[in-house]
């Protein structure tokens, strides 16, 4: 057994419910959140690939007890436990997950004197639950994980004292109580038409025709499921909320979130296409939402006068890129988006933090109250301009290789459009980060405004520089997931 597996989420969940109580003591809250922010990623790291079992069986085990007529079959086959599956797939997303939570809580202490348990505490529980969703191989569960990593959510939310902070989370509570419910009602009916909720069942039984695969239960669970998805993501028409969610959140607390939404979607997408792959206008009901997804959301971008609504915007039409490579399901398409997921958030990440310290100093984020910002620190500037530059998809960035491989997987996959509107879209959002980065810090400084603080803090120069690093190297080295990806996608499909 590899206990190195469950203590990716228990030890998450400890410093949680510790934080919590001694928030008040600060020193010690400090230490004990930065130690486990840099175990997670190293555990990560060190972890061996396997799978670990939680109150039910291993197949093998049962396999070995029965006799050789059974072997193969549902008999052997049926798992009633939790089940957690690591491989270097989830290796590389818990490594940035936990990279970008380390990095995210380190700039919170820089923002507060007086640390807040609760808030520490929403931190490491959302990110044993994302965690955990990675890991977990039966639906179910992943349903559970996801509800306990969206209240985190609006509970990071609520902690900032942020104008309309409780409104938003309101709304994002209100949709959940729709998106979440038909996302469970859909899991309801693969029980009801499978018997298992375990993921590895429920393709064994559909890839050996032990079940119509589309019985009116699989096709009304896929509808509901998809939908649910659409919720998980923040892909239409959930997109407005999700963007109002991040923008309400401090940086460091948007930055966790949209990591957060990410792994969510990467979880639940790959289980869809498990699951449905066979489905009648699968592919195409991705691609379709993938688009909407893109152009709404960078069009809204490129309206905003708020730089931190424009980002959250730029950070959810990204998404639309994830899922336009899922949608055109080639090897090389999904491989393409699950780069383009990891390069998601790593950006945002960058994004959010870099232009959360122009918040830092003015107070504001309305564009058209600031400039001249690049004399505060033409170091956090050029940074800022560069995480935009990958954003976009420019060389010799990884959003760049990312886009490529899934302009390219679309021209080989027949749809020459679908590779026009993802060149078409980046484009867009290229010359929107770019008016954005002239307005704050390269036109003069308006008369009236004032700085909160002289300097920016020096945790949030170095997490974006360790991120802008991550981008570098996986702009010029994107085989060190791609590989990864390949071979995870080439046992998938």
């Amino acid at each position: 057994m590899n206990y190195l597996i469950p203590l990716m989420v228990i030890i998450p969940i400890l410093c949680a419910l510790i934080v919590n109580v001694i928030g008040e003591k600060n020193k010690t809250t400090r230490i004990l959140s930065i130690l486990v922010g840099i175990a997670i990623p190293i555990i990560a790291i060190v972890a061996v690939p396997g799978v670990q079992y939680f109150g039910g069986h291993n197949p093998s085990l049962i396999s070995s007890m029965l006799p050789a007529s059974l072997n193969g079959t549902l008999a052997s086959m049926f798992n009633t436990g939790i089940v957690y599956v690591f491989s270097d797939f989830e290796k590389i997303f818990i490594f940035i997950m936990g990279l970008v939570a380390f990095l995210a809580v380190l700039t919170y202490f820089t923002e507060k004197k007086e640390i807040s348990g609760p808030y520490l505490y929403l931190i490491f529980m959302g990110l044993a639950a994302v965690t955990a969703l990675m890991l977990s191989d039966d639906i179910f569960n992943m349903y559970v994980f996801f509800e306990i990593t969206a209240l985190t959510q609006v509970g990071i939310i609520i902690a900032t004292n942020t104008d309309e902070n409780y409104e938003v989370a309101l709304k994002y509570l209100i949709l959940g109580s729709v998106g979440g419910p038909m996302l469970l009602l859909g899991i309801g009916f693969i029980l009801g038409t499978i018997g298992s909720l375990n993921i590895t069942d429920i393709v064994y039984v559909l890839n050996h025709n032990l079940v119509d695969p589309l019985s009116p239960g699989l096709v009304i669970g896929f509808v509901l499921i998809l939908f649910g998805w659409f919720y998980v993501s923040g892909l239409p028409p959930f997109h407005t909320i999700k963007s109002a969610v991040y923008s309400k959140a401090r940086p460091n607390g948007a930055a966790i979130l949209q990591g957060f939404s990410v792994m969510c979607m990467l979880a639940f997408g790959i289980a869809l296409i498990r699951i449905f792959h066979h489905m009648p206008y699968f592919n195409q009901s991705l691609v379709l939402f993938a688009i909407i997804a893109m152009v709404l959301s960078v069009s809204m971008a490129a309206m905003q006068w708020d730089f931190r609504r424009m980002i959250a915007f730029l950070a959810v039409g990204e998404l639309g890129f994830v899922a336009l490579g899922m949608g055109i399901g080639t090897e090389l398409s999904i491989t393409a988006a699950l780069f383009q997921a990891t390069n998601e958030i790593i950006i945002s990440a960058l994004l959010f933090i870099g232009f959360g310290t122009v918040y830092y100093l003015t107070k504001t984020s309305d564009t058209r109250k600031l400039g001249g910002l690049i004399s505060v620190n033409s170091i956090m500037a050029i940074m800022v301009l560069l995480g935009g530059f990958a954003m976009a998809g420019v060389p010799p960035f990884n959003g760049f290789m990312s886009k490529l491989m899934l302009v390219q997987a679309a021209f080989e996959a027949g749809y020459p459009e679908l590779a026009l509107i993802a060149i078409f879209v980046s484009i867009t959002i290229f010359f929107t980060f770019v008016k954005a980065f002239h307005t704050i810090y390269l036109q003069p400084k308006p008369a009236e405004l004032k700085f909160a603080h002289e300097t920016i803090p020096k945790e949030a120069l170095f997490a974006v520089g360790v991120l802008l690093v991550v981008c570098l190297i996986l702009g010029l080295c994107p085989w060190i997931v791609t590989n990864v990806f390949s071979s995870f996608i080439g046992g998938l499909i």
